[in-house]
């Protein structure tokens, strides 16, 4: 039996969300890429860096309630598998390739530049450095001995350089703001969205997310839903189409959220790890750059999409820029969920070849 979430639970969210959609709506007037996910993440970390007020002393952002948005965006993704996606299927082998050569060789430069410029012990900066597998990367480093509070900050703020940088990076090259409302009108098509529509995505994301975990995918609340949809889709059992509010609301969830990773945090030590944090994703980007412009002369994949792909965010981080892009939303997934595959398999060999377990 499902327990109801606390009175006082309720209207803190409500509240932290609040403040979210006030930087949402800033960062809209800004013309701010990806304005609701940064908005309301830099308007909940500057609450709880700056401000602290004392009704969020005892708060903690309902995982829950994020992984609701996280499984309709994947139900979202899932529709947009179509006879393009399909087609790439002889090209996936290459795309995999670069994509085990990129983790391994952002693992590995990461370790050099947390070792090297950090300072870290080498047990830190090695769960420090993973190019994704964020729980996985903590729970084995605090069992080998690693600093658990670098290790926190360091896994956390990759995904939020990474979702900060790329989208203002793209927004130069594109010389439009990335996941503006015209990129939303994009990804969800021009069909209206009725009760029914929205009914039907819920019950696939509610269906994709049990049998995900019942049979223990990775990142089931995303992976699970966009199969189960895909499945649908390409059946022709199912024709939804994404609404353009519902993109925003899962911009500024997922973005809440992380901002209020920063609760309780050490600013002297935040400081320490962002810059190290910065120069950690330049490289990746930078090294995934490279992959997807050698993948792209191979395979004729575009180079925007393989980007996106090789970002070292988070799976539904990426998710969303890739949707609000309309950009191969189905392609970007599952990249994302096989990096981190890879990720864990990489670091569970490397850990025991270093002794480090």
């Amino acid at each position: 039996m499902l327990a109801f979430p606390p009175i006082r639970l309720i209207w803190q969210t409500v509240a932290i969300i609040a403040f979210g959609a006030l930087g949402g709506f800033a960062a809209t007037w800004a013309h701010v890429p990806m304005p609701w996910m940064l908005g309301g993440l830099l308007s909940s970390a500057l609450v709880t860096l700056a401000w602290a007020p004392p009704f969020l002393d005892d708060y903690d952002f309902p995982l829950p309630f994020r992984t609701v948005f996280v499984a309709l965006i994947g139900v979202m993704i899932g529709t947009q598998v179509t006879a393009e996606l399909v087609s790439l299927a002889g090209q996936l082998p290459w795309t995999m390739a670069g994509l085990v050569v990129f983790v391994i060789c952002a693992h590995l430069g990461n370790t050099v530049i947390f070792q090297r410029l950090g300072g870290y012990d080498r047990t830190t900066a090695f769960y420090s450095g993973t190019p994704g597998g964020l729980m996985e990367s903590m729970v084995m480093g605090e069992n080998a001995g690693a600093d658990i509070r670098i290790l926190t900050a360091q896994q956390f703020l990759r995904i939020i350089v990474v979702i900060t940088l790329l989208p203002l990076g793209l927004s130069l090259w594109m010389g439009a703001p990335v996941g503006s409302a015209a990129g939303l009108r994009a990804a969800s098509g021009n069909a209206p969205v009725t009760p029914q529509t929205l009914l039907l995505i819920a019950l696939a994301a509610g269906a994709g997310l049990w049998l995900a975990r019942l049979i223990r995918l990775p990142a089931a609340q995303l992976s699970g839903p966009m199969i189960l949809a895909a499945l649908a889709t390409t059946t022709g059992v199912l024709d939804l189409h994404l609404p353009v509010w519902l993109i925003a609301a899962a911009q500024l969830v997922i973005g809440v959220s992380l901002g209020m990773r920063f609760k309780g945090t050490n600013l002297a030590l935040l400081r320490r790890c962002a810059w190290l944090a910065l120069v950690s994703v330049v490289y990746m980007l930078v090294l995934g750059g490279v992959l997807s412009a050698i993948l792209w002369k191979i395979t004729g994949i575009e180079w925007l999409h393989l980007l996106i792909s090789f970002s070292p965010g988070g799976v539904a981080e990426m998710s969303v820029v890739a949707l609000s892009l309309a950009a191969n939303p189905a392609l970007v997934s599952l990249h994302h969920v096989a990096r981190i595959l890879m990720t864990v398999v990489e670091l569970s060999v490397a850990a025991r070849l270093l002794g480090l377990r």
